[in-house]
């Protein structure tokens, strides 16, 4: 089979089923990974399909929202480099909010015994790898929370938010780039980050680098709200550069 017949196939399967992931086409059409990544990234640049983690969608699904189980193994290497940077930044006996999010909840799971700090977070998952750390008082924020990523929102979760400051904000987003800020699908979730992201003297974005350029339906910032990137190798250091200079460090785990 050519190229542009299994781009083609390729764009039929991800417009019938909702996506496509690079694992199971690669066995599909019998061809190595990367020869279905370079065929994503020919569909993604005709635009025809929007890249995402481990593979795709049909243009246009901006409300597209991967479930916890998928974002817990997708680029977990990276999500791990990414939380033991983080953990830098962690301050001695301050406070801290750590915000829903695979890789943030990575971090909450690496602290170490020793530390002494205030915690508060909205997410289920974070709030769980701390419950029974000796060193952490921990505020869990309420709300309605949202199946699809265990989050807590709405008016309970803004409300508590608007009520503290905190050292620092450790964040996480679905999609980042200098021209279209940080995104999330939904806005509910997008309006909690944005009052965490307010609640914080310095705030610290966490996400890996296919995250990059991505675009999303709901926007809770931009790049110049975030102090610190922490991201992997896999952010170019042209790109790097390029948020550096809009005044945004970045850290390449």
């Amino acid at each position: 089979m050519y190229a542009p017949e299994r781009q083609q196939e390729i764009l039929r399967l991800a417009r019938d089923g909702g996506r496509v992931d690079v694992v199971s086409l690669a066995e599909e059409f019998q061809v190595t990974a990367e020869t279905i990544r370079r065929d994503l990234k020919a569909l993604d640049r005709a635009g025809l399909l929007r890249r995402v983690h481990g593979g795709a969608i049909p243009a246009g699904r901006l409300d597209f929202e991967p479930d916890l189980a998928e974002r817990e193994t997708t680029a977990a290497d990276e999500k791990d480099r990414i939380a033991k940077a983080a953990l830098a930044e962690l301050p001695a006996d301050g406070t801290v909010i750590l915000d829903a999010g695979s890789t943030v909840a990575r971090l909450a799971a690496a602290v170490p015994s020793e530390a002494s700090l205030t915690v508060v977070t909205h997410s289920l998952p974070t709030a769980a790898r701390l419950a029974d750390h000796p060193g952490i008082q921990l505020h869990l924020v309420g709300g309605r929370v949202r199946h699809r990523t265990r989050a807590a929102v709405d008016a309970w979760a803004l409300r508590a938010y608007g009520e503290i400051r905190a050292d620092v904000a450790l964040v996480a987003a679905n999609g980042f780039s200098a021209e279209h800020g940080l995104t999330t699908p939904d806005l509910a979730e997008a309006a909690v980050k944005r009052a965490a992201v307010a609640a914080a003297r310095r705030v610290v974005l966490l996400a890996d680098s296919t995250k990059y350029g991505q675009e999303h339906f709901a926007r809770f910032g931009g790049l110049p709200d975030v102090d610190l990137l922490i991201t992997d190798s896999g952010l170019s250091p042209d790109d790097a550069a390029a948020i550096e200079r809009g005044g945004t460090e970045v850290v390449r785990a």
